[in-house]
């Protein structure tokens, strides 16, 4: 009876059974050493990179600056080039991560195939960077720079095997995302050890949501929304809502659902997300820990990781818009601000020609006309200025006690010389010019006359008739081509009335 008990029992005495219990135990544990010895010497690979895309002023450089722990960028041109140190303490290792910046003008777009081609394609993450100081240009940004990078990407030597590898490992990136806190990561040793008939899923293409990886490019990106601190401005002078902002983060959410991209805003002057920004980056690239979840309830630091995002989440957004509906066009709601300020250009003058002004000056002199000033030359600063009319006050002084019919009460002083004649009352004849040489002579003359000159009686023995003659004959010749003299006062009566008394000896 005893016999077939003792057959199933070895030399040993351990059945077969139990023999291969340990060996089954130290596989597994030899395995999962193997693993995490080859994890712990695996160094940080240097030929990762980052390629910033976006337009001027949107904060490309600032932000990288930031990363790099830098207080005074500096910007370049064309293609700028960068590092970031990234330090890994769980290996004790440390490597640099390269960064492109483009210019934002479209036309350095050529120079996108030194910083992503055949070679650097499967190690380069995407980043676009736009700005809420223009919020009602940022879709159209995001959108301009995906298509020129597709086109970039269509002019690469990549294959077609090659392109559906890389857009299946995206794919594959985007479905095995979890929230963290998670003890049994994707990368865990653990994970395999366990994996389930749902694990097993994750290897196949499962149908992805409404509007998700819709534009899959094969590369990793994320859309950084910057200068968020602005906000505050928009509510004050272009009185945004919080429903104006929901609105713009749903249409941004959308677009990032297109490409597999995940969200930051953030905020330099504030040092919002930064730090977060560049976790998420190194733990992308290196596949180092990021334990932080989304972020969805401050509006101006909002954090949504690769993968976690749909439709009905951004349906959420919905619920706070009053005024404007989801799938509203995206300017008619976030419109650019009218230009309140309007351009002042100063005008340009151009001088004439000096030839063509003398020709014309000379054809107006010939014609009896009245020379014109040049350009830039007031009438008054023209060298051959002459007066269209010439007005005169009354020059006639009633006779005061004891200077009856004196000169002196009449005409004060004279000063006469080639410009102007000017009375006591400061009434001026006009500039001497040409044939005004009479009257100035014969105002000369009375004020150069001699001391003893004869009487007053003698002097109006002159012949007063022809005196008048030809100075009436003389203005009637200036005033030929002028306007009419005002009412007021006529030429012909101040000069007569100028000369109705000749001044006597004591006015010399």
């Amino acid at each position: 009876m005893m016999a077939p008990i003792s057959e199933k029992i070895s030399d040993t005495g351990v059945t077969p059974k139990n023999k291969d219990e340990p060996d089954n135990k130290e596989n597994l544990w030899a395995a999962i050493l193997s693993e995490v010895q080859s994890r712990g010497n695996t160094k940080l690979p240097t030929t990762k990179s980052v390629l910033v895309l976006g337009e001027n002023e949107s904060g490309k450089t600032t932000l990288i600056a930031k990363l790099q722990g830098v207080e005074d960028p500096k910007k370049g041109s064309g293609l700028e080039y960068a590092y970031i140190d990234v330090r890994d303490e769980y290996r004790d290792d440390n490597t640099r991560l390269r960064v492109w910046v483009l210019d934002g003008d479209p036309e350095h777009s050529h120079l996108l195939e030194f910083a992503l081609n055949e070679e650097t394609f499967p190690d380069t993450m995407i980043m676009f960077s736009v700005s809420m100081t223009s919020p009602w240009a940022m879709l159209d940004q995001l959108q301009n720079w995906a298509t020129i990078l597709q086109d970039h990407i269509d002019k690469l030597n990549l294959s077609a095997d090659f392109i559906q590898e890389r857009k299946q490992s995206v794919l594959k990136r985007w479905q095995e995302y979890m929230e963290p806190g998670d003890e049994l990561e994707a990368s865990s040793p653990m994970r395999h050890s366990t994996r389930t008939l749902e694990d097993d899923l994750l290897d196949e293409e499962l149908p992805l949501g409404e509007g998700t990886l819709t534009r899959n490019l094969g590369l990793d990106m994320v859309v950084v929304v910057t200068k968020t601190d602005y906000m505050g401005t928009l509510e004050k002078d272009m009185d945004y809502r919080d429903e104006h902002f929901d609105f713009i983060q749903q249409w941004i959410r959308r677009f990032c659902l297109q490409y597999g991209a995940a969200l930051f805003y953030t905020s330099v002057k504030e040092d919002k997300n930064c730090d977060l920004l560049y976790k998420y980056l190194v733990h992308r690239i290196y596949h180092l820990p990021f334990r932080t979840p989304a972020l969805v309830v401050e509006k101006d630091a909002v954090l949504i990781p690769s993968g976690w995002d749909n439709m009905k989440k951004i349906s959420i957004l919905y619920e706070n818009m009053q005024s404007m509906k989801p799938d509203d066009y995206y300017t008619d709601v976030i419109s650019r601000p009218q230009t309140r300020k309007p351009i002042t250009r100063e005008t340009e003058i151009h001088a004439e020609d000096e030839q063509q002004f003398l020709i014309k000056q000379q054809q107006l002199l010939q014609q009896g006309g009245t020379p014109s000033a040049p350009l830039g030359m007031t009438r008054q600063e023209s060298p051959m200025r002459t007066p269209t009319s010439s007005k005169t006050s009354d020059r006639r002084t009633s006779a005061t006690p004891g200077s009856q019919g004196s000169p002196k009460k009449m005409f004060g002083f004279f000063r006469s010389s080639q410009s102007e004649t000017t009375f006591m009352d400061g009434a001026k004849v006009g500039a001497a010019a040409g044939g005004e040489g009479v009257l100035a002579n014969f105002f000369n003359s009375l004020l150069h006359k001699k001391t003893g000159s004869p009487s007053p009686g003698k002097v109006q023995g002159m012949d007063k008739a022809a005196v008048r003659s030809d100075a009436a004959a003389e203005l009637d010749r200036l005033t030929r081509n002028k306007k009419p003299p005002s009412p007021t006062g006529s030429p012909d009566s101040s000069a007569n009335s100028s000369l109705e008394q000749p001044p006597s000896s004591t006015d010399c």
